[in-house]
């Protein structure tokens, strides 16, 4: 990895850089396959980051991440903008266009963002905006900014990524089903899983996963998992949403692994997905066609 030569501010929270040895797979992903949810960082020197930006990052750049997938046998990737680098697609802009078949992105968008903004971003590769609930990552978008937003990206049929915790996913269900667009809850709507599975946020996720028009994304087990590895909760989770609603399921390992208590190994994390689908064609269907659906690959393989 690259250092970022700049000292960060100290009132940011520094990430962690990611896992720097992680073991190779034991589980084989079959061609085609994707990581849905992705970051990468800087270089700082080339794409600088904003002074008002959320967090302060190492740079992980797409060399970074050619790198780690080249490991863990994944073909494809989605790769998300970061709060790091907030409205500032440069850094993502440059990743996609140096692999178009092998990368689609997802940026973040405000009312101010210009109709040649997103004309010039999907172009590029961006099939899906996010929009942050977050209240470390800065204020979410009121509603009138949200139908802004959605207005701005819906001739493109962009999807639209929601990144919520918590009770969120249950105050939130009637704007989930209604954007007009797939919805796509981000790392399993982060629910507090020491209800288990009967309580009341995983009881409205798997609400939504049911009304056909909800996506969600069995990513970051070890933000949601009340202990470390294997992640037993998450995993129990992570199945039974696969199960329910193979068709509507992305896999993604979220690498760098921004602001994690403590950081995974991304090879421990592909070895999991056999614990999460066992079904080899419903493994195929999670990590090939459905993104494939989702961005537009061509389904078949690099």
């Amino acid at each position: 990895m690259t250092s970022r030569p700049a000292v960060p501010p100290p009132s940011l929270r520094a990430a962690a850089p990611p896992h720097p040895d992680p073991k190779v797979p034991a589980l084989r992903l079959p061609p085609g396959s994707c990581d849905a949810h992705c970051h990468i960082f800087g270089p700082g020197d080339v794409f600088p980051y904003p002074e008002d930006r959320a967090y302060d990052a190492p740079d992980v750049t797409k060399e970074d991440l050619r790198r780690r997938h080249d490991l863990l046998g994944v073909d494809r990737a989605i790769i998300v903008q970061s709060a790091a680098h907030g409205t500032d697609h440069a850094a993502l802009l440059d990743a996609l266009r140096s692999d178009p078949g092998r990368y689609r992105g997802v940026a973040l968008v405000t009312p101010r963002t210009t109709p040649a903004e997103i004309a010039g971003l999907h172009q590029a590769g961006v099939r899906g905006v996010r929009l942050q609930f977050m209240p470390h990552l800065g204020p979410g978008p009121t509603p009138a900014e949200l139908r802004a937003v959605l207005d701005l990206v819906r001739p493109y049929g962009w999807h639209v990524a929601f990144h919520i915790a918590g009770d969120a996913v249950v105050d939130m269900s009637g704007t989930l089903r209604s954007t007009g667009l797939p919805a796509v809850i981000d790392h399993m709507a982060r629910v507090d899983l020491r209800a288990g599975l009967e309580g009341a946020q995983v009881r409205a996720l798997r609400r939504l996963l049911d009304t056909g028009d909800v996506w969600v994304k069995l990513s970051a087990p070890e933000r949601l998992s009340s202990g470390g590895p294997p992640y037993a909760d998450a995993l129990e989770l992570a199945r039974a949403l696969a199960a329910q609603a193979p068709e509507r399921c992305l896999w993604g390992t979220d690498f760098p692994h921004p602001n994690v208590r403590e950081m995974p190994d991304d090879g421990v994390l592909v070895d999991l997905i056999e614990r999460i689908v066992p079904d080899e064609a419903a493994r195929h269907r999670i990590l090939v066609a459905n993104p494939a659906e989702l961005v537009g690959f061509p389904l078949a393989g690099r």
